[in-house]
């Protein structure tokens, strides 16, 4: 690694909502920072206007702000190299486009979209390898390599349409080493004349993340893999401005891929397979469509943030859970695979429950109250703690408890008729009105007085354990479902345990 201070960036484009491989280059990006003890800036690279999507900057900030992704310098933070959302920065683009046509390493192309449709149509009738805008066919379009000086500056001086293209050098190899991919070499005969500024005023990706990236100082570019074929051009431009000095090193990323490893993560696999690729929910402006979040979805956020950092990178240890300042301890690029990694929703399940469990009662029972209340029901706080104790290790997320405790906060509106028909025998109603007769005697109702009890009262009865407790169960509960019985009568309480009994004995019926 260089001497440089160390200034990363995670530069989104404001297309829509931040997938959750957007998600992971952020967090590789601050990882990186925060063990070098560098900055992380958030960059918003908004100059392909017409693909802008309102809400979605925000969105990005947002869903930032939710993983503990701290920003150091951005829209909201501010710092010594902005503005930070690439539309603010035109000017500057314009001027670095002009400069690079000075230095005799780009040019004016005036064709219009008919004129570059002929030309692709020529190269497939001529069944070209190589159909694109290159050394070679740039001698038979309208640019200024083949305009004189006067013609090109009267189309200029006449508001005729251009864009910048760059001047890809001929026959030319081009080499750089990359931190995860090793040597990355490619000749420069496979490669297009790019558009650097376009007709709109605004610069290409390309022209623009070089120049922020020379500007804002940055050490290096740690992005996903779908950018490894543009490195080759941003090499060539930063030689061209005459800044291989200050270029930053280069990591691409590997792919999050499908669950079964085919292809890349995409929505429609989540919508297919009952997950989201979003860390917060979306609802698109235009449609109306909503997309689910992992946040809304009741995953943890560190929890979230654990699962992404193990797509492709590992410790190099058995451990899997790790918190964001472990991580940062632990994290090196060198680690990251060259490999796309296979996401795997069931895991990310196991996830969330490692960190739910690992949270105290009181914390979680917090959390569930909130759900308590918008169902209308009022519950001591430390009958909710004991509930939650019971529960947390039967579920993966906050929202699964009610359907694991219900029956702590109401009494049974109705009986699962399959578990009746299995469990309810003729003699069911006689032996727990004699068990209730014991219970009702007890004077001190916890779990080894009620043990001692049932025990001996089964013992006397020579009958097996499963003859009294599935159908005391069902009376409690209304299924065959909750944790220990014993469990549920102590945390009921003695009147609710007998009422409850009594009110089985009276409804249940066999068909």
């Amino acid at each position: 690694m260089n001497n440089r201070k160390v200034r990363v960036r995670f530069a989104p484009s404001p297309t829509g909502p931040l997938h959750m491989g957007g998600v992971r280059t952020a967090l590789f990006n601050y990882l990186f920072a925060r063990k070098n003890n560098g900055s992380f800036i958030l960059r918003i690279e908004d100059t392909d206007q017409s693909r802008y999507v309102q809400g979605a900057e925000d969105y990005i900030i947002e869903s930032l702000k939710w993983c503990g992704i701290n920003i150091d310098e951005g829209i909201e933070e501010g710092g010594a190299y902005g503005p930070y959302r690439q539309s603010d920065r035109k000017e500057i683009y314009k001027e670095f486009a002009e400069r690079l046509i000075e230095l005799g390493n780009a040019y004016y192309a005036f064709d219009t979209a008919e004129e570059l449709e002929e030309m692709r149509n020529k190269l497939k009738a001529e069944k070209s390898s190589i159909q694109q805008y290159n050394a070679i066919t740039r001698r038979s379009m309208r640019n200024s390599f083949t305009l004189s000086v006067e013609e090109t500056t009267k189309l200029i001086d006449s508001d005729t349409p251009f864009v910048i293209r760059f001047k890809m050098p001929e026959n030319e190899e081009v080499i750089v080493e990359d931190i995860i991919r090793g040597t990355v070499k490619v000749n420069t005969n496979q490669l297009d004349d790019k558009v650097l500024f376009k007709s709109d005023g605004m610069p290409t990706y390309h022209l623009a993340n070089i120049v922020d990236d020379h500007l804002m100082k940055i050490s290096h570019v740690i992005r996903g893999e779908e950018w490894l074929p543009s490195l080759p051009l941003h090499v060539l431009l930063y030689r061209s401005f005459g800044w291989e000095k200050t270029m930053p090193e280069f990591a691409h990323l590997p792919l999050l891929l499908k669950p079964n490893g085919k292809g890349k993560l995409s929505k429609r696999d989540g919508d297919a397979l009952g997950f989201p690729v979003f860390p917060l929910e979306w609802t698109d402006p235009k449609t109306g469509e909503v997309s689910n979040g992992y946040r809304e979805d009741g995953y943890f956020p560190e929890a979230f943030v654990n699962i992404l950092a193990l797509l492709g990178w590992n410790p190099g240890t058995e451990k899997e859970i790790l918190s964001l300042r472990e991580l940062t301890s632990s994290f090196d690029l060198i680690k990251v695979h060259k490999a796309g990694a296979k996401f795997d929703h069931e895991k990310a399940k196991w996830f969330n429950h490692q960190y739910l469990a690992g949270k105290s009662d009181q914390k979680l029972a917090r959390l569930y109250q909130t759900i308590l209340k918008e169902k209308g029901i009022t519950s001591d706080d430390s009958f909710v703690i004991n509930v939650v104790k019971l529960i947390k290790e039967r579920v993966n997320f906050v929202s699964e408890f009610w359907e694991q405790s219900f029956f702590f906060f109401q009494k049974p509106g109705e009986y699962d008729p399959k578990v009746v028909k299995k469990r309810w025998k003729e003699n069911t109603p006689e032996l727990l009105s004699e068990l209730k007769k014991q219970l009702d005697v007890l004077e001190i109702f916890n779990h080894d007085n009620l043990e001692k009890t049932i025990q001996d009262f089964l013992e006397e009865k020579e009958l097996g354990m499963g003859q009294v407790m599935n159908p005391l169960r069902l009376t409690l509960v209304g299924g065959g479902i909750g944790p220990g019985v014993l469990d549920i009568v102590e945390l009921l309480g003695k009147q609710e345990t007998l009422d409850r009994i009594q009110a089985g004995i009276d409804n249940i019926k066999k068909e």
